[in-house]
């Protein structure tokens, strides 16, 4: 009795998932590579750290140059020079570590809040295009093994984005 119950479901339920849903993908990796924005996101962080940056740059040459120092001059060091120079060095290369880390994760929490605006606009951009060509679903690319060429609206995301 339940299998024939059960039989009669499938059956009735046969035509309704059978109504095509019209599905589109969109290759997020691909649409964020190409966006016009990206650039200005650059040159914005950039300038943003690009003083911290250079300060960084700019101790790393000069503890290369004391290296450097220490390898050409050392024997003519006396000792007290060479324990000297050994300290600066240490001291120098921790605040390079201190401010490299500093750096590096300060422009990574930027770089991911820039990175988060333009993810809420390619999503207004792909809400828009599904609800403008009447899709029922989007699906990210790197979900699905096939999609028609047809069904990828990655290249009109990054239209709509190019021209707002």
């Amino acid at each position: 009795m339940f299998n024939r119950a059960m039989m009669v479901l499938v059956l009735l339920a046969a035509p309704i998932a059978a109504q095509a849903e019209k599905i589109a993908v969109v290759d997020m990796q691909a649409v964020f590579e190409q966006l016009p924005q990206r650039e200005a996101v650059s040159k914005t962080l950039k300038t943003e750290f690009g003083d911290r940056v250079a300060s960084v740059q700019k101790m790393q040459e000069e503890l290369r140059g004391m290296l450097e120092k220490q390898q050409r001059d050392g024997a003519l060091m006396s000792e007290s020079q060479k324990t000297e120079m050994v300290r600066k060095m240490e001291s120098m290369k921790s605040e390079l570590q201190l401010k490299g880390k500093a750096l590096d994760e300060d422009m990574r929490r930027r770089q991911g809040e820039e990175q988060n605006k333009l993810l809420v606009k390619v999503q207004q951009a792909i809400n828009k295009i599904a609800e403008a060509e009447s899709y029922d679903m989007v699906l990210q690319r790197g979900a699905v093994i096939y999609v028609k060429p047809t069904a990828d609206i990655s290249s009109k995301v990054v239209d709509a984005l190019s021209k707002g």
